[in-house]
């Protein structure tokens, strides 16, 4: 076996990672958007907020707002966004998406808190500060907010429209977590993307969120873009790595230009090769642990501080639709144009384009077009998932008492697959549990398929590659 250990645990074996390399799910959720129908309405979604409501011990809310716009267009983004240079585009926004935001206030009890908000998109501080300071002071006036040491109130920056003055203003909004876009420090990758990022300007937004008091920093990078090779990219992490962030994304880059019209003008010929992206990724790991970063799970790195390290140390880690979240107990509302929400047992997900929202809005309506209720096996293969891709163990007895069936009778087919993933040394069978060896956390998304019914029945599709 060609691989090592980090101090985190990981191990990269090279053999392993291509026999894997299938595409599948990222499990931001379970089931996946694929499944996700126009079966389920704004009716569904108003009696799973009632039910909510009537919880013994109603969970915390979580509001994320998607803001679309961008000045410019990054070819590698797979993201819903509107390039312009109109500012006064989201003038016109932000006054539907307030819209939005009261309709589902005037549906929750009025003591519920709210533990968790995220503006991403698109570029959040497209916005002008007034209309930031405006839409912050509507959620404060339609929910109940926690303070900003309690909760986790966070922001998407791209550096190149964010000064010291934006990161200033958004500490005093309430703002206490930030999530800095930066991709690639190489000016032929950037070019070659249509980024142009310096190092000084990303290294402003950071030290300015150090001096006024951010709880945390983060920084999201993605390897496999055009031109990278492990020498330049190992150049970009040492210069991350002087920033200190708290936290680091490495994404792979998933080239799917069937799917987003930007990434067609990516020369295809520029992109690194297989054998390359793997070297990057050993390149990314290596560096970043011996930097002293744990390794979370899925292209996630933080410090031993960081509350995602220590929520996966404590066993209490959870997914959605923003990735890795130390606050998993939460529903979930969507707001703005294709956002996805998680109220209860069930989905929900806004239309994708700015016409339809503003129809929807105009009519008094909560602009969702599709979702999903997620049915009794829904919800045990979604805790099975969870628990592995978060946990990386499953212990059976806990489902066993909670769904009330018997572990291995019910999944002999599934255990079967894991039992050749055993061999392959993936994983750890005993008859209670299942035990994710360092050689199978980077193939996580491969073992958590094999619960995954509607994988296993080719029903969904579209995916990017798993490594």
């Amino acid at each position: 076996m060609i691989g090592h250990a980090s101090r985190n645990s990981v191990l990269f074996d090279s053999v392993l990672l291509r026999r894997y390399d299938v595409a599948g799910p990222r499990y931001t959720s379970y089931p996946t958007a694929p499944r996700f129908h126009e079966g389920y309405n704004e009716q569904h979604y108003r009696e799973n907020v009632r039910e909510s409501n009537g919880f013994p011990i109603p969970r915390p809310l979580s509001l994320y707002f998607h803001l679309p716009f961008c000045a410019h267009v990054c070819f590698y983004c797979a993201c819903n966004k509107i390039i312009t240079a109109n500012r006064g585009r989201a003038e016109t926004y932000v006054d539907y998406l307030i819209r939005e935001l009261r309709m589902h206030a005037g549906l929750f009890d009025a003591d519920r808190f709210v533990n968790q908000i995220h503006w991403g998109g698109g570029t959040p501080t497209f916005l002008r500060p007034s209309l930031m300071t405006r839409l912050m002071k509507e959620i404060r006036d339609s929910f109940r907010l926690e303070n900003d040491d309690a909760g986790e109130y966070s922001i998407e920056i791209d550096p190149r429209e964010a000064t010291a003055e934006t990161i200033g203003l958004l500490r005093d909004l309430g703002f206490n977590r930030l999530s800095v876009g930066i991709q690639d420090f190489n000016p032929l990758v950037q070019a070659a993307v249509n980024r142009l990022q310096s190092f000084e300007e990303t290294a402003e937004v950071i030290h300015a969120a150090r001096d006024a008091g951010f709880r945390s920093v983060g920084v999201d990078l993605i390897y496999g873009l055009p031109y990278q090779t492990v020498p330049d990219f190992s150049r970009t992490l040492d210069k991350v790595l002087e920033l200190n962030p708290d936290r680091i994304a490495a994404f792979n880059y998933a080239h799917l230009p069937g799917h987003f019209k930007s990434q067609r003008q990516i020369d295809e010929l520029t992109l690194p090769s297989a054998e390359i992206k793997l070297d990057l990724l050993r390149q990314i790991i290596d560096q970043l642990t011996q930097a002293g970063y744990d390794y979370i799970g899925m292209d996630h790195f933080a410090r031993p501080h960081d509350d995602l390290a220590v929520a996966r140390r404590e066993g209490v880690l959870h997914r959605n639709f923003q990735g890795y979240t130390t606050r998993g107990d939460c529903d979930l509302i969507g707001l703005g144009i294709s956002s996805i929400g998680m109220m209860g047992e069930s989905y929900q997900q806004n239309v994708r384009s700015l016409n339809e929202y503003y129809q929807y809005i105009d009519a008094g309506r909560i602009p969702i077009f599709r979702g999903y209720q997620l049915s009794l096996e829904d919800q045990l293969r979604r805790d099975i998932i969870m628990s592995l891709i978060c946990n990386f163990r499953l212990e059976f007895d806990n489902l066993e008492r909670r769904y009330g069936f018997d572990f291995n009778h019910y999944f002999a087919k599934e255990l079967r697959q894991m039992a050749i993933m055993q061999d392959d040394g993936l994983l750890r069978l005993s008859d209670d549990s299942i035990e994710v060896t360092p050689a199978g956390r980077l193939l996580i998304r491969n073992i958590c398929m094999v619960f995954d019914a509607y994988v296993q029945q080719n029903q969904n599709g579209g995916f990017s590659r798993t490594i």
